[in-house]
């Protein structure tokens, strides 16, 4: 019987230690913790909820380690916030009244598990939350790459690459082409096709995206980069460089016949005073009176 009251007892022990835990609606044990994107660089909040009818006896935010403990003042007296971490200090508050957690100023290394410890003066039980915060950096203007192959009587074969710098993780790409009033979309970030002088004009854009921001690339006009001598069209680039250095020509040539034509008119000009600053020199040395430049 020793044998038997000795189960027994341990099983009610267990029982009873299952009956005083805390209340699983409350206790977030079996909770999957809740995703939370923040910007680098911007502010992000943590949101808390408290049970409704209790009273808060102290907060423990943790991650990885303790950040801070919040003691909420009692009848008009100010809170208690004890920032444990210095990674944190003067980067978080917390907003009442649930006392939620804000980070301004997030980096790379605030990213993470985050979790608040609640204890309850009311009821004597303690509820957690969880947290799970991820970081983006917000997107710039997407870069292109294009490279093209011609071969013969062929079509012109494109290839173009989007990327964004610094993108980071979690970055999708999509190509966007309009054809007949309609948009179609590709996946990935090349995007493969040929083009012939006969075909439509298309234009194709990059677009890329991540939990935080979506951008999209300028127009990219396939004719211009397919064009070639053998095409009824020219290439764009290299008749914008020639129509540029042919503007610049004639306005040198401009600016040289305008600069020859001053010459000639300022020397005009000088002549006649010269001869009649000549004479009056010749009329006073025969009068004997000084020369007037000499006055």
């Amino acid at each position: 019987c020793r044998w038997y009251k000795t189960c027994i007892l341990r099983t009610v022990s267990i029982k009873e230690a299952e009956d005083t835990r805390p209340d699983k609606g409350y206790s977030g044990d079996d909770v999957d913790p809740e995703e939370v994107l923040a910007v680098l660089q911007e502010s992000i909040t943590l949101p808390l909820e408290i049970p409704s009818g209790e009273e808060v006896e102290d907060i423990i935010w943790s991650s990885r380690i303790r950040l801070a403990t919040v003691v909420p003042g009692k009848e008009g007296h100010p809170d208690t916030i004890t920032v444990t971490n210095s990674r944190y200090q003067g980067r978080v508050s917390f907003l009442g009244p649930s006392y939620s957690l804000h980070i301004s100023n997030v980096t790379w290394e605030d990213s993470g598990s985050y979790e608040a410890q609640v204890n309850l003066r009311t009821s004597q039980i303690s509820t957690t939350q969880r947290y799970n915060l991820r970081v983006y950096r917000r997107l710039s203007e997407p870069q292109i790459t294009v490279n093209f192959e011609i071969s013969g009587e062929g079509p012109c074969n494109m290839s173009l690459t989007c990327s964004v710098e610094k993108a980071g993780l979690d970055v999708t790409y999509s190509w966007i082409s309009r054809e007949d009033g309609a948009d179609t979309a590709r996946e990935g970030s090349v995007f493969s096709t040929s083009w012939r002088p006969r075909d439509n004009a298309l234009s194709y854009t990059c677009r890329a995206g991540n939990p935080v921001s979506n951008v999209s690339s300028r127009l990219i006009p396939a004719g211009p980069f397919c064009a070639d001598p053998g095409y009824p069209l020219e290439k764009t680039s290299t008749s914008f460089c020639l129509l540029a250095k042919g503007l610049l020509l004639l306005l040198l040539l401009v600016i040289l016949a305008v600069g020859l034509w001053y010459i000639r008119v300022q020397t005009r000009c000088k002549t006649p005073r010269m001869k009649t600053l000549r004479r009056n020199r010749m009329k006073l040395r025969k009068k004997g009176k000084p020369d007037p430049s000499w006055a």
